[in-house]
């Protein structure tokens, strides 16, 4: 089998994580539309309620309050970064670190452009709190960019230390 047939199948299984948090995360989410009250908080444990909640802006609700024009600004984002993370997966499908926390990450963005399209806003519900402050709402998508993230820094952390 040639190198090229060997890298254009083998993005299947980076897509395939993809999918699966896209899959999680919206069907998580139509489940907390369906349950719950926009806004009232459901305590799970002392310090994590489920709380549905929208979330027009990006991370921290940055640019929430921007009249509109961020919901396609985001949305168009979402889709460059993941033609951007295709094209990366493409590329270096062997890395399994790295195609892993770029598959998190598309999967996660993907799932949040989902909801700017289908609703204008982002659907949140997971919210963490310590006394009286809470953490900004988030979701899955938003959880497995997080980890993605995590694991590109991890993924270069060791590049770095193994050119020693």
């Amino acid at each position: 089998m040639s190198k090229t047939s060997v890298r254009s199948t083998s993005l299947a299984p980076w897509l395939g994580i993809a999918l699966i948090v896209i899959l999680f995360d919206q069907l998580t989410k139509i489940a907390v539309r369906k349950v719950f009250e926009y806004g009232v908080p459901h305590e799970v444990t002392s310090f994590f309620n489920l709380i549905l909640v929208y979330n027009r802006g990006a991370a921290f609700s940055f640019l929430a309050m921007a009249g509109g024009w961020q919901r396609w600004a985001f949305t168009a984002l979402g889709v460059v970064a993941a033609l951007v993370i295709c094209y990366l997966l493409k590329r270096h499908s062997g890395q399994k670190m790295f195609c892993t926390a770029l598959a998190l990450i598309l999967g996660g963005a993907l799932g949040n452009v989902i909801d700017r399209l289908m609703y204008g806003h982002v659907i949140d519900f997971l919210d963490f709190h310590v006394g009286g402050w809470h953490w900004p709402a988030f979701n899955l998508a938003d959880s497995a960019i997080t980890v993605g993230a995590f694991l590109l820094v991890l993924d270069e952390l060791r590049r770095v230390r193994g050119s020693r």
